[in-house]
């Protein structure tokens, strides 16, 4: 559809670089409607793809630049490793944060949550303690100070999603969180799981 955004990222960089036409094969892996950023990095995988096909040369601030112009999280896909973004998300700082080993699962429930449900609700806050400090903890000490201030209006209107994050808890999750503004939640584990959830739901399990 020409409102994809993989087709607005080629035309960004065909009216920036005048480059020709590309063939884009999509193979979607993440789920829609997960806050994943799963289009996000998909246009960002655009712009990179076109910068190595085109031998454009540019650098990775570039990059992050011009895929900043379609949306708020498309630039943190340009360095594939842990930032921390500020602004509306295009301001990002490299921090050090090791998953190494653990295992990683992600679930999302068959239900969505809309953009306009998920900004309606929140009520942003800042934290006593700076989220750089936070996450230098343990991990297993993560959980009620590392927060997603997405979640007390979503979980209290979603009890699918909240079932699934306190499932993942019970199962003995070192952490688990809602991502992004929903619907996936996430969980990290120190060994594999044995997780009890509902067999209509998207689960992904992986050691990270």
């Amino acid at each position: 559809a020409d409102n994809n955004i993989c087709i607005k990222a080629w035309r960004l960089m065909r009216e920036r670089y005048a480059i020709g036409a590309v063939r884009i094969v999509l193979e979607k892996r993440t789920p829609f409607g997960a806050g994943l950023g799963g289009g996000s990095s998909d246009a960002t995988a655009v712009i990179m793809a076109i910068n190595e096909i085109y031998n454009l040369g540019l650098d990775n601030p570039t990059l992050a630049s011009l895929a900043a112009e379609l949306g708020s999280d498309t630039p943190f896909f340009v360095y594939n490793r842990a930032m921390l973004c500020k602004g509306r998300g295009e301001i990002m700082e490299q921090i050090d944060v090791d998953l190494s080993g653990l295992w990683l699962v992600v679930a999302k429930p068959t239900g969505g949550v809309s953009t306009a449900e998920a900004y309606r609700g929140v009520r942003p806050a800042t934290p006593e303690t700076p989220l750089t400090e936070l996450l230098k903890r343990p991990i297993d000490e993560w959980q009620g100070s590392v927060v997603n201030d997405f979640e007390p209006h979503i979980l209290a209107a979603h009890k699918d999603i909240a079932d699934i994050k306190s499932s993942l808890i019970d199962a003995g999750a070192l952490y688990a969180s809602m991502s992004g503004s929903g619907s996936a939640v996430f969980a990290l584990f120190g060994d594999k799981p044995e997780l009890s959830l509902p067999t209509d739901i998207f689960v992904h399990v992986e050691r990270i």
